[in-house]
């Protein structure tokens, strides 16, 4: 199984690339993983909230194959605590999943096609992150997820 972390938005900052790099190696021990930075569309400031939502769903939708196991990140979605989230990724694995996808949407969210296509909507808290951090935290519990399934020390109970 690979993994693709999709987002919607400006590239990392310095202050928080180092760590998204640094999680995102750890990831590659345990499965072949990827980011997928989608820049919002050159015209977004003309675009109503709605329209950008929209336009920002077709970029998603064209990285996205049929078979792709969708988790979105969202506010209204469930929780799950970091065993939780492993056995969602240990779950695809054993139903041979090809890639599991995470994605994070753009600045107003998503459009109802992506709520839609999404096999699992996740809320990391109900605070509002900036999407960076977001990306960071993803990261590191994706790796926190990998880490319990091999039962390592990373994760303390």
């Amino acid at each position: 199984m690979k993994i693709l972390f999709i987002s919607v938005g400006k590239s990392n900052e310095p202050y928080v690339e180092e760590g998204i790099k640094d999680f995102t190696g750890r990831i590659c021990k345990y499965y072949p993983v990827n980011w997928q930075i989608i820049a919002p569309p050159k015209i977004a400031a003309s675009l109503s909230e709605t329209g950008l939502k929209k336009a920002e769903g077709l970029l998603i939708l064209q990285q996205i194959n049929q078979d792709d196991y969708l988790v979105l990140l969202d506010e209204r979605g469930q929780s799950f605590d970091s065993p939780g989230i492993a056995q969602l990724i240990q779950q695809r694995g054993n139903e041979s999943c090809k890639r599991l996808v995470f994605l994070i949407g753009g600045a107003y969210g998503v459009d109802e096609a992506i709520f839609k296509r999404a096999n699992t909507t996740w809320s990391l808290s109900k605070l509002v992150f900036p999407h960076m951090l977001v990306r960071l935290i993803l990261s590191e519990q994706i790796y926190r997820a990998c880490s319990i399934l091999r039962n390592e020390k990373y994760h303390h109970i």
